[in-house]
């Protein structure tokens, strides 16, 4: 079973990875095509959002149903950034 702790510090590391990726993409929105814009921050939030998701994944395999139902609500947050991310990167 997941301890209390672990799933804390599971939604704390997606909310990190929540706030540095909203930051990049209003920076990215902002950058539009300037060659300024600085694609390393950009794909370093990628990567830490999908390392968010790895990590609600194998931690859901020792979830409660409490604990499934937090970390799912929080992958769903997580996946929608990912994709919002995806998106703008394409229309560059």
């Amino acid at each position: 079973m997941a301890t209390r702790q672990s799933v804390e510090n599971c939604i704390q590391q997606c909310e990190d990875a929540l706030r540095f990726a909203t930051q990049e993409y209003r920076d990215a929105s902002r950058q539009e095509h300037d060659s300024t814009f600085d694609d390393l921050h950009f794909s370093t939030a990628q990567m830490e959002l999908e390392n968010a998701v790895n990590t609600i994944v194998i931690l859901n395999n020792s979830a409660n149903q409490q604990q499934r139902e937090q970390l799912h609500r929080m992958r769903l947050q997580v996946q929608q950034m990912q994709n919002r991310l995806i998106l703008l990167n394409h229309d560059r």
